[in-house]
Formats: C-alpha cells, sequence, structure tokens
C-alpha cells in the first residue's frame, strides 16, 4: 500500500482539479491552466510508475481524453473540453515517464 498511496492522492487531486465546475475555479494568468495540467499528469505518471501500476502511462492518456470530455459533456460543471489540454497532459504524461527513468537511472545512493 505504501508505494500505491502516493498514486492515489495524485489522483484524487486530478479529480478535484480537473472535475471543479467553472465559478470554483481561481482566475490566473493566461496559459496558467496548461502548466497545472502538464505538471498534474507528470505527477500521475511519476506516482504510478512508483507504485508499478500496469499499463499507467497507456491509462492515463486514456484519462486525458475522456477528462476532457467528460468537463464538455457533464452540464453542471459548466466547464468546456480542451484539445489542447489533452495534448498538454500527454506532454506532461512523457516528461513525468522522463523523470521517473532518471531517477530510476541514479539508484540509491549509498554512503561510504
Amino acid at each position: 500500500m505504501g508505494r500505491v498511496l502516493p498514486f492515489v492522492v495524485a489522483a484524487l487531486l486530478s479529480v478535484v482539479v480537473l472535475f471543479t465546475p467553472e465559478s470554483g475555479v481561481p482566475t490566473a494568468p493566461p496559459g496558467t491552466d496548461k502548466v497545472i495540467h502538464t505538471l498534474l499528469f507528470a505527477l500521475l505518471a511519476c506516482t504510478g510508475l512508483y507504485a508499478n501500476i500496469s499499463r499507467i502511462l497507456l491509462l492515463l492518456v486514456i484519462y486525458a481524453g475522456v477528462s476532457e470530455v467528460l468537463q464538455q459533456v457533464i452540464t453542471p460543471l459548466h466547464r468546456s473540453g480542451d484539445v489542447l489540454d489533452a495534448l498538454v497532459d500527454v506532454l506532461g504524461i512523457a516528461l513525468g515517464w522522463f523523470t521517473w527513468t532518471r531517477i530510476r537511472r541514479r539508484g540509491p545512493r549509498t554512503t561510504r
């Protein structure tokens, strides 16, 4: 459970970020939402890889697309799906994978 907990927390955070109604989304400078999408999906990818979840990268790509469709079709959210958001989600997944592989290559540090 210890390795899965960070992913569960990241997944819950993603649900809050992606499905908060428009009225609850704070105003921010243009482009901030793209940065948040990228970092959120990088976090999901890193924690999912850390948890050793089978096919996590593919599942996250699917989640990226489905979340944008749901934002569009769930009327009470008053949000719109955005293809560019889905694309930066995939960029975030790639960033998370890259980060995870760099961390793994370094391996555990030993002291002398």
